[in-house]
């Protein structure tokens, strides 16, 4: 990617950076991340540089072990990255505490896992409402609806996970994921437990949400199936970038 230039301006100070003149809604610049096991250092990120922006469907690709999924909790403000510069939506992310990032995550980003992670007790409905509470916000009726509608879930809102099959439990994450209308939507390996017909079905309705929602999408993956629904596919190998 080259070089970062971080402005020395009142923005700063907040620190809100405008990267090279311009606010990507992801930057990194030599990002590592070092895990301690024992007494051996594990280099996970290797010097990450990387810019997504605002809009866009990115694909992170590569072979397990690579640094893929560390990379997203590392910009999903899940892992404290070792050292380097990590600014989402032009907040600095080694600048902020732990209570400061899990406030971050809760109004600028959404998750979707492999695993669906729906509360077993409660409906679609409420999963998906539940984001919204949490929140702070409230229940946004309209947000909820053109979700429902985009994602088609709704013959499915008053069922409990048991009864919604693996592809349809996938959809109303992803309807939780983004009911709150996160900047960011951060995907780790979205279609690992489905078939192909449910796999094909979850990437369109992403797909969907980048297109008609402007929804910047970053998605995890080791399928390059997958990874073609995107716009730009950005290959991993041994924690570095190696083609983008």
């Amino acid at each position: 990617m080259g070089q970062l230039f971080l402005a020395t301006t009142a923005e700063e100070a907040g620190g809100t950076h405008r990267i090279g003149g311009m606010e990507p809604i992801i930057a990194t610049e030599n990002l590592k991340k070092i895990y301690r096991v024992g007494k051996v250092d594990v280099p996970a990120l290797r010097g990450v540089d990387f810019v997504v922006q605002e809009g866009e469907f990115v694909a992170v690709v590569g072979p397990s072990g690579c640094g893929k999924s560390t990379l997203l909790h590392v910009l999903g403000g899940l892992t404290r990255p070792t050292s380097g510069v990590v600014l989402v939506d032009g907040n600095d992310f080694m600048r902020m505490n732990d209570a400061e990032r899990t406030k971050f995550r809760r109004h600028k980003i959404g998750f979707v896992f492999q695993r669906y992670n729906l509360l077993p007790t409660l409906t679609a409905r409420h999963n998906i409402a539940l984001a919204q509470h949490i929140q702070g916000d409230g229940f946004n009726p309209h947000r909820f609806d053109a979700v429902v509608e985009m994602l088609g879930i709704r013959e499915m809102l008053d069922r409990k996970p048991y009864a919604l099959s693996g592809g349809e439990q996938q959809r109303v994450a992803i309807a939780r994921a983004v009911i709150c209308e996160p900047k960011i939507l951060l995907a780790d390996e979205p279609t690992g437990n489905l078939d192909t017909e449910n796999s094909q079905l979850v990437l369109n309705m992403m797909r969907s949400l980048n297109r008609d929602f402007r929804q910047t999408i970053l998605m995890i993956t080791h399928n390059p199936e997958a990874a073609a629904v995107a716009d730009r596919i950005v290959r991993m190998r041994d924690g570095r970038i190696v083609s983008d």
